[in-house]
């Protein structure tokens, strides 16, 4: 071997030996990968699933829902809107990855990320706060949330199922000989709050699942939040109401005003509440007005919408309490998305400033009716 050659190769075998020894190195270039488990949640126990027999692993109404409630709302009822799963690990690192219903992976005014993204939060001892989000391009959606990341103890997460997609299939990796358990599901020690509303509700159009102003209330108030948000389609029909009347609610929220005529409104108000409190004799019940478009001070007709379908309400929420129904209560909706007129992405759905005003004013009318 040449001196020129030896030199060479021993300045080589130098730096791999110096590359394995720098701080930050990355130990896959150096070290066998441990291998990745991964874990099936569809029989843990997922917050805002609400019953046991349903036709999907993630719909939000039971089998026996389809060919009873529109066709319209069942096919909404296949989003996974406010599921989400909740689980303690002390993987250094984690992934998830899973297949969704729809190739439509976003809108024109709402992102993939808010369509059809998995949203990561985790405790930081005190509250849950956010870590990152997958940024879904095809059907088939795989990310690794975090690396390098060792824990003695198990710490707490939760993921955000996409909000307008469905899953069919949802599994977490952590690296093997790491410890991987679900967190019981809130709803099992507290009632959980069942909402039934709109677009709005269903998530639109926040920029990613853990924005919706369902969820932010579930966070700020620690409770399972079910989310029976049916886009286009919340009208207080009775044949939905059955089925939220079998749920054991701590609070009903009724939040259906932007998809009716004030007509509507008049006529289906007061049945629908008698029939959850047919069923639930003191359950609480939270009727929320529309919310303003927030270009209505420009469009003068909108905003005389907004008197009619708010006069109806307010009508049959006057009617119901003269008439003895307890436990009723109401929320204005001027001021939900603020009143600067920068708290919707086009006038109707909120953005996610929108959203977080919205939470703040359904979470202060929550609280006191909570039990």
């Amino acid at each position: 071997m040449s001196n020129l050659t030896r030199r060479s190769f021993v300045a080589l075998g130098s730096a791999i030996a110096a590359s394995r020894l720098l701080p930050g190195s990355e130990p896959a270039l150096w070290m066998p990968p441990k291998k990745l488990i991964w874990t099936d949640v569809v029989d843990w126990p997922i917050e805002g699933r609400a019953f046991e027999k349903r036709l999907e692993p993630y719909g939000r109404l039971p089998a026996r829902a389809k060919g009873v409630v529109r066709d319209a709302v069942w096919g909404l009822s296949r989003h996974s809107a406010g599921m989400l799963v909740r689980f303690a690990t002390n993987s250094p690192e984690l992934h998830v990855r899973y297949r969704l219903t729809n190739a439509r992976l976003g809108m024109a005014h709402m992102p993939p990320t808010g369509v059809s993204g998995a949203d990561l939060y985790g405790r930081d001892g005190k509250q849950w706060r956010w870590i990152d989000v997958t940024r879904p391009s095809k059907q088939d959606v795989a990310k690794r949330f975090f690396v390098n990341q060792p824990s003695s103890e198990k710490r707490e997460f939760q993921i955000y199922l996409p909000l307008y997609n469905g899953v069919d299939k949802f599994e977490i990796g952590t690296l093997e000989g790491s410890a991987l358990k679900p967190l019981p599901a809130r709803g099992a020690k507290q009632k959980p709050i069942v909402c039934y509303g709109t677009s709005i509700m269903h998530g639109a159009c926040s920029s990613r699942p853990g924005m919706a102003w369902p969820s932010i209330v579930g966070r700020a108030l620690d409770r399972e939040v079910m989310n029976f948000g049916f886009s286009g389609n919340g009208r207080m029909e009775l044949e939905v109401g059955q089925y939220l009347a079998e749920l054991d609610a701590s609070v009903y929220v009724i939040d259906c005003l932007p998809n009716m005529t004030p007509e509507q409104v008049a006529k289906r108000t007061q049945p629908l509440i008698r029939q959850l409190r047919a069923a639930r004799k003191h359950t609480p019940i939270l009727l929320i007005e529309d919310r303003s478009f927030t270009n209505a001070w420009f469009h003068k007709a909108r905003n005389a919408d907004h008197v009619r379908r708010r006069k109806a309400l307010r009508d049959a929420f006057d009617a119901l309490r003269k008439d003895g129904v307890k436990s009723l209560h109401y929320l204005e909706g001027d001021n939900l998305l603020g009143t600067d007129s920068e708290g919707a992405t086009d006038g109707s759905h909120p953005n996610d400033l929108g959203m977080m005003r919205q939470a703040e004013a359904v979470t202060v009318a929550l609280r006191p009716l909570l039990r």
